[in-house]
Formats: C-alpha cells, structure tokens, sequence
C-alpha cells in the first residue's frame, strides 16, 4: 500500500480503545505481571510499576498515539514523514525489529496457553499426570514437534485476524475479545477470593513492605513491564494510531487504555495471588506459575477443570490480542514499503515470524545447549533483546523525538492537549523526566550501571 492509496481507518472510537487495549493487554498482563510482581515483593513493586505507568507510560502513549495520528502511516513511514532525512526514524525502525523478535518468541509461549486450553477440554489435565504437573510441562515443551504444532496453529490465528484488515479483522475481534476478557477475569478473581486466601493475597498486593524497595532491581523490573503490558516503543500503538482520524481526541483514549490495562493486571493478581496462597504457594515461583503451580491448584479445587478451561483461554485470547498489533506493525511496514496487498503480507511476514520462533521453541528441548546472551538460552535471550534494549531505546527516542524534535506548538495542537499546563507538563516529561529515567534504568538493566 502506498502512502498515496486511501488509509484504512477505525470504524469507531470505542474500536480503537479496544484495539489499543487488546494490544497491552496480553501474556504481560497474566503471566508476566503474577511472576514479576511475585519475584518482586507484591504491593512495593505494583507501587513502583503504577508511578511508571502514570509518569513515563501514559505520557510516551500519547506520544506514539500522536505521532501516528498525525503522519497517519506505519512506525517508520511516520518518522520518515515527519522528519524526513532525521535519524530519528530509528525508532520506527527498532519498532519494526521488536515486533519480529517478540512474536517470535511470543508465539511460542502463546501457543502453550493453546495446548493447555484443549488439554482442559478434553480432560487430559482434569487430574493431575503421572510425574506431577512440572514433568508435564517439562516434557510438552522440551519435545521436538509438539510444541511447533501449538506455535504453528496460534499464528495462523494471528495471521487470520489481521489479514482481515483494521475494522473486519483487527477492529471486529477486539470488539469480541475485550469484553470477554474482563467478564472472564472478573469471574475468575471473584471465585479465586472466596478460596481461603485472599487476606494474604491483598496484603501481599496492596500492604507495602518499604525494605523492597531498596532493591534497584525492583525499579528496572518496573518499568520493564510498563514497557512491555503498554506495548510502548515496538511501534504497534504508532500503527494503531495511524488508522485514527482526526475528529478523535486522544489524551481521553491514551488515559483510558492504560487505565483499564493496569486495572486489568491487578485483576489478574487478584485472580491468581488468592489461589496461591490459599494453597501455600510461594508467590515467586517464575515463569512456570501458570503452567505447573496453577493447574496444580485447579486439581484441588471445586470446579476445577472449569476454572482451568477458562483461565488458559482467557491467557489465550489475551495473548492473541496481543499478537495481533505485533504482526501489524511489521504488515503495514512491509505493505507501504513495497506496496504489496495486505494479505500477501500478512500471509509472508507471519509465515516468516513463524520460522524464526522455531529456534526458540527448540531451545527449550534439543537446542536447549545453545546459549546466546549472557548463558540466557533462546527464547531468553531474544525477550532480552526485545524488551531490555529494544524497547527502552525506542521509547527513549520516541520521548525524545517529541519532545526536542518536533516544534513544541505543533506537538500541544497534535496532542489535542492545547497550550495547557497538562500539555506544557507532557512535553516537560517527555524533553527531560522520561529520558532520564529510561536511559539509568536501560544502563542498568544491561548491567552498566
């Protein structure tokens, strides 16, 4: 699609905020936020994570909301456009670069939510395996094919919905999804409080221990997953923005997204945190909390083979939203770029995410020797990449685009803020806090400061 073909655009307002969220609202939101949050000291680092969200998250969001709105093209077409022959395009371009390497390995992850979903409704995992729910998930992962079958089948999925286009695929699934979504985890937090631990579960989540605090590692995993549930700097809420016309106003929209992103993840805390230690769980089990402690809990409960058919399709779905603005960043790249038809790109450039995640999902089994990053194995090491280099760096050029590159005046009235002290305040923050932030944190998480 050239630059000069009309631009498809969003049916609705209500459309995009639900594209939006689907794309914040993911795997970061469930899997990522419980374990993160658990290896992190609970109420201290939701804190921390909340001050990100507000002072650094919502104000890059609207950056990337107005910088697409107003070039109206994809996350390098806007800074060619707006700064044509500027090296700030470099931010489009680690945009575009992050979206492979995250759907790559995200893919992988998403598509063992997939399996775990059917197990759950063909009652292989209504009673526990022989070996215990570890060895089982050990066993699924580290096999050679099993896992590319899931991989394979979830981005078919992906590559189906945007191939649809912004309102038919994009748009109408979300429609679908995000109400879905939040009926579900209401119902699914409301039965997991009346287990026996919620007392513990909303002390663990909103009783501070200060002493966490002073760990600086809780600061970087902060805003390491405000990066990464807000989709900021991978380019997908540039794209989105893109499809907006003009009469929408977007502080409304920017606030409202990650809003009811936050509220979702906290939602998920209180839908997994109560179970665990209803059932003596150490709320900093990792990565593996969804997959072995979780179905270890559904085992023992009333319902419980209920409750995990609808958990690992809610994570499921989640990831697919998610997935969805990911395989459009790098669509409407590639559809401007050489002006190919949507659905030969979303065909090509899915089908190619597909192959590189294989790696990744073969690390976990036969390539599991294969270190790359700092002993990390695959998968480790392109979510490393993604989100401990990619991202900050784009973000940090993103704030600094709009607020050094772009004429301030021009900046507010884009905004829709206007020459108002919320305005002047956002662009403050973008010139000198978020910068700041964001570049000790990236040094720090890269382990040089």
């Amino acid at each position: 699609m050239s630059d000069l073909q009309p631009r498809e655009q969003w049916n609705t307002r209500l459309g995009f905020i639900l594209a939006a969220m689907g794309s914040a609202v993911g795997l970061g939101n469930i899997w990522r936020f419980s374990y993160v949050t658990g290896e992190n000291g609970g109420a201290a680092f939701l804190l921390v994570y909340l001050l990100c969200i507000v002072a650094i998250g919502i104000p890059i969001l609207m950056a990337e909301f107005t910088i697409g709105r107003k070039a109206q093209s994809d996350a390098v077409g806007s800074f060619r456009k707006l700064a044509p022959g500027k090296p700030w395009v470099i931010a489009g371009i680690l945009g575009v670069a992050s979206a492979f390497i995250i759907l790559s390995f995200y893919g992988v992850i998403a598509g063992w939510t997939l399996h775990y979903f059917t197990q759950y409704i063909t009652g292989g995992l209504a009673s526990e395996p022989a070996g215990g729910y570890g060895d089982y998930f050990g066993g699924f992962i580290t096999s050679t094919f099993h896992p590319l079958f899931w991989q394979f089948l979830f981005m078919a999925l992906t590559i189906a919905i945007v191939y649809g286009g912004v309102k038919k695929g994009i748009e109408k699934s979300n429609k679908i999804l995000m109400p879905l979504l939040a009926v579900l985890v209401i119902i699914l937090a409301g039965y997991s409080m009346t287990l026996g631990g919620a007392s513990e579960a909303l002390s663990f989540l909103f009783t501070p221990d200060w002493s966490a605090l002073a760990n600086p590692s809780v600061y970087l995993a902060a805003l390491g997953q405000a990066f990464f549930s807000l989709s900021l700097g991978m380019g997908a809420l540039i794209t989105y923005g893109s499809y907006l016309s003009k009469e929408h106003r977007l502080p409304g929209a920017a606030v409202s997204v990650a809003g009811l992103d936050t509220l979702f993840a906290i939602l998920a805390g209180l839908m997994i945190f109560p179970a665990v230690f209803a059932f003596g769980i150490d709320p900093s089990a990792g990565p593996g909390l969804v997959f072995i402690t979780l179905p270890g809990i559904f085992d023992n409960i009333a319902g419980g083979q209920l409750f995990g058919l609808l958990f690992f399709f809610l994570l499921a779905a989640a990831a697919l939203s998610s997935a969805v603005s990911l395989l459009e960043v790098a669509v409407a790249y590639f559809m401007r770029k050489f002006e190919w038809t949507r659905q030969k790109t979303a065909l090509l450039i899915g089908g190619i995410i597909f192959l590189l995640g294989i790696p990744s999902s073969l690390g976990m089994g036969v390539l599991s020797n294969v270190t790359i990053i700092g002993g990390r194995d695959i998968l480790d090491s392109a979510d490393f990449l993604a989100s401990n280099i990619f991202l900050p760096l784009g973000g940090l050029v993103i704030a600094l685009f709009l607020g050094w590159g772009w004429k301030k005046a021009d900046a507010l009235q884009d905004s829709d803020f206007g020459d108002t002290t919320v305005g002047n305040a956002w662009v403050f923050v973008l010139r000198y806090f978020a910068p700041v932030a964001i570049f000790i944190i990236f040094l720090s998480s890269i382990g040089l400061f």
